[in-house]
């Protein structure tokens, strides 16, 4: 496992980290098992991943208990990252926020504590001094955000620092390259991606959009048709599907799962030091975790690269995955 700096901050995490939503279970993931979680937790230890996020917003808290229940005797040996609600940002309810998760990890301390969405209602300079007050304090090592744009981030820099700012990138979603991702690299934020994978479609398990669960079938690659979708417009599943035909032959080429591909491409991006992986159980944290060796040349690079480009041009600037009306400025 490879270990990088998130921004300029002295944490030091793998290259490829537990993303925690999905051991939440619900409508999104399906069943969850305990065992299976706490295993995957484990597992990820044992490989060398010392990087875990959650949210509060996972499953009502659920990915926070569960990951503090399997980090119970160990948690020096991660780096935990969670994230505060939109709707908890004016600075007290931030604060009680915080305590709250930090009771359902069974930890005193957070790594990295992040505004999940930017509030149209909360100034960002309230919620940062809410957040470095926490720091002082010792509840929080390190402050990030998450899906912010360029407006909202130029922002939030104006008033103070953010070491991170985590964003959905993966093969099949590039608009963050716009705008986001040269900001980012100009004061040293790092990226974060989420969904590196495209919610399992750059696994290679699915042909065509039918195949896809339905609760999965909602982000913009997917028609307007779709029960789940709400954005309003004609989707892209030809191009999509397109894209994932050359992303799986190429694949194929160099003998790797194209799972394994996806992860390395994007940990291979300006300002990318860490993948933010889902896992639900101990053989996919595994697999995630062989991707942190996978060493693609130039040429594949390039190639995979030119192979989403048209999709990338038709998604354009919205870094916004769900929606038309983008939630991230």
């Amino acid at each position: 496992m490879r270990y990088r700096k998130l921004g300029r901050s002295g944490l030091e995490v793998s290259a490829v980290a537990m993303g925690c939503w999905a051991i939440s279970g619900g409508s999104v993931w399906g069943p969850q098992s305990e065992e299976d979680a706490i295993a995957a937790i484990e597992t990820a230890l044992q490989v060398g991943i010392n990087f875990f996020d959650t949210a509060e917003a996972y499953g009502a808290g659920r990915s926070e208990q569960l990951l503090g229940k399997a980090l119970r005797g160990r948690r020096e040996q991660a780096v935990i990252a969670s994230k505060v609600s939109p709707s908890h940002l004016h600075p007290a309810d931030l604060k009680a926020a915080c305590e709250a998760s930090l009771r359902r990890l069974q930890s005193d301390y957070l790594d990295l504590y992040q505004i999940h969405w930017a509030s149209r209602d909360v100034p960002i300079a309230e919620a940062l001094g809410a957040m470095e007050e926490l720091k002082a304090e010792g509840k929080i090592r390190v402050i990030g955000c998450s899906n912010f744009g360029p407006q909202d981030l130029t922002d939030l820099l104006g008033h103070g620092r953010a070491e991170v700012d985590q964003l959905a990138y993966n093969l099949l979603w590039r608009a963050v390259e716009y705008e986001i991702q040269p900001l980012c690299v100009q004061h040293a934020v790092s990226v974060l991606p989420y969904s590196p994978m495209a919610q399992g479609l750059l696994t290679g398990k699915f042909s065509s959009p039918e195949e896809v669960p339905e609760a999965r079938r909602s982000t913009r690659h997917f028609s307007r048709n779709r029960s789940r979708t709400r954005h309003g417009k004609s989707g892209a599943e030809e191009e999509t599907f397109e894209a994932l035909s050359a992303v799986r032959a190429i694949s194929d080429e160099i003998g790797e799962p194209m799972g394994n591909v996806a992860l390395a491409w994007v940990l291979s991006r300006p300002a990318v030091p860490s993948v933010l992986a889902g896992a639900r159980n101990a053989e996919q944290v595994r697999a995630n975790a062989r991707a942190a060796a996978v060493e693609l040349s130039e040429d594949v690079l390039k190639r995979l690269t030119r192979a989403t480009e048209p999709l990338k041009e038709l998604f354009g600037t919205n870094p916004d995955m769900w929606q038309s009306d983008s939630r991230i400025r």
